[in-house]
C-alpha cells in the first residue's frame, strides 16, 4: 500500500495557495495605502474596481496610422515587410484614475514640496527607465516607491502620504512614460497604452506603494 507523506501534501498545499496569499497581501498593502490616504474601505473598495474595470480601456491620444516595419524570421537571415498600426493611447486604469486622484490631493496639500518632488521623481524614473523591444518602458520595481517616499519625508513631512502618491505616480508617469514616447516608437513601432494595465501597472503600484513605505 503506498501512502503519500502528509509533509508532501502540506507542501504542495502551500505552493497552491501562494498566490491566494500574495494576492492578499496585495490587496492589504493597497487598502492600506489608501486608509493613509483618507479613503474609507467602501471607497477603495470602488475606486480598485474601477481601475480593475478601466485597466481594458484605452483612450486614443493619436489618429492611428499604418506602417511598415521589416521582421526578421529564420534565425533573423531573412526579414519580411509587415503592417502595423501605430498610435498612442491612455489606459483609463492605469493612467487616467490614478491622475485623477493625484489632481484632488494636489488640491489639499502644498504645491510646492509636492512640485520638487515630483520632478525629482521625473528625473530618477527618466534616468532608469528602459525600453525594451515589444513590451514597453521597464523600471526597476521599487526604486522609485523608495525615492518618492523618502523625498514625501523629508520635504513634506505634514504631508508624507499624498506627497508619495502624488509625486510617485505623476514622476513615474511623465519621466519615464511620456518623456520616452517619441524613442519607443523608434525602437519598438505600435500601438503605445500610456498606463498599461491597470491595477497591475508600475505607475499605480508606485503611487500606492509610495505612500505604504511612508508609514514605517
Amino acid at each position: 500500500m503506498f501512502f503519500f507523506p502528509i509533509g508532501c501534501l502540506a507542501f504542495i498545499f502551500f505552493i497552491l495557495f501562494l498566490p491566494i496569499l500574495f494576492l492578499l497581501i496585495f490587496f492589504r498593502i493597497v487598502s492600506f495605502g489608501f486608509e493613509k490616504l483618507g479613503f474609507s474601505p467602501e471607497a477603495t473598495l470602488l475606486i480598485l474596481l474601477l481601475i480593475l474595470l478601466g485597466s481594458v480601456i484605452n483612450i486614443p491620444l493619436t489618429k492611428k496610422k499604418r506602417i511598415y516595419v521589416q521582421r526578421p524570421y529564420f534565425f533573423g537571415l531573412f526579414k519580411k515587410q509587415e503592417i502595423e498600426h501605430q498610435g498612442i493611447s491612455i489606459n483609463l486604469g492605469g493612467a487616467i484614475i490614478p491622475i485623477s486622484l493625484s489632481a484632488f490631493f494636489l488640491t489639499k496639500i502644498p504645491l510646492e514640496p509636492v512640485l520638487i518632488t515630483t520632478i525629482l521623481m521625473m528625473i530618477i524614473s527618466y534616468s532608469l527607465a528602459r525600453i525594451i523591444p515589444g513590451r514597453g518602458i521597464a523600471l526597476p520595481a521599487f526604486v522609485p516607491p523608495v525615492f518618492s517616499a523618502l523625498f514625501a519625508l523629508i520635504l513634506a513631512p505634514g504631508f508624507t502620504a499624498p506627497t508619495a502618491f502624488v509625486s510617485g505616480v505623476l514622476g513615474t508617469l511623465i519621466g519615464a512614460d511620456i518623456l520616452n514616447l517619441k524613442r519607443v516608437q523608434r525602437i519598438s513601432p505600435g500601438m503605445l497604452s500610456i498606463g498599461g494595465a491597470g491595477v497591475f501597472d508600475g505607475i499605480f503600484l508606485v503611487g500606492i506603494v509610495s505612500v505604504f513605505l511612508t508609514s514605517f
